[in-house]
């Protein structure tokens, strides 16, 4: 049963405990995946977000990937303990990844000069926005999931296992799957120290 969106909103966690088993069928993860690149708002209606869904053997190079990426620049003596994490996250069902498209900021700049500092900055607005609608929407179906950020270790690489055109540039990775285990206690700062009310 679906919650509302408030209950969705406090119920999503990050999740590092994943397995493979899947609440959702590949069709139903696309059409959530297209439900929201479609309904979430982007400054301009500029459209920028651009997502790519690894199922399978996929999801499993992403990983591969990021594991023999870092392999190179982390000491062995520490690497054990990175190479679980990715192991974790590669033991999930399947992996989201987030870019943006650097010739829709650009034609924007040109077209709107005023405003071209503001572009890339609204850019990556729009990317969390999808992030977060994504995120929710999974969790609300039984899946967990967590937001990763190997780029731009990965960047080169995944652009050309891909193909992904040299426009988008890759803002974060969402593995997910079925939650093997609880998520950590979330703590919260203060609200009166966040949010001001002026009536």
């Amino acid at each position: 049963m679906e919650r509302s969106f408030k209950q969705a909103l406090e119920h999503r966690r990050t999740f590092y405990g994943i397995g493979k088993e899947s609440l959702m069928s590949e069709k139903e993860v696309e059409d959530l995946v297209k439900f929201a690149v479609k309904h979430v708002p982007s400054a301009f209606n500029s459209q920028s977000t651009r997502v790519v869904v690894l199922f399978g053997k996929n999801h499993l190079r992403l990983w591969s990937i990021v594991k023999e990426t870092l392999r190179k620049i982390v000491p062995e003596a520490a690497f054990e303990g990175t190479e679980n994490k990715i192991d974790s996250f590669a033991a999930g069902y399947a992996s989201l990844l987030f870019f943006e498209d650097e010739s829709v900021v650009k034609s924007l700049q040109q077209q709107f000069p005023g405003y071209a500092a503001n572009f890339p900055i609204w850019s990556q607005q729009t990317s969390g926005m999808h992030q977060l609608a994504i995120w929710t929407m999974l969790e609300d179906k039984g899946l967990g999931a967590s937001l990763q950020h190997y780029n731009p270790l990965i960047d080169d690489e995944v652009h050309a296992t891909w193909n992904i055109p040299q426009t988008w540039k890759l803002i974060a990775q969402m593995p997910f799957g079925k939650p093997i285990s609880e998520p950590g206690e979330k703590t919260f700062s203060p609200l009166d120290e966040r949010v001001l009310f002026f009536k």
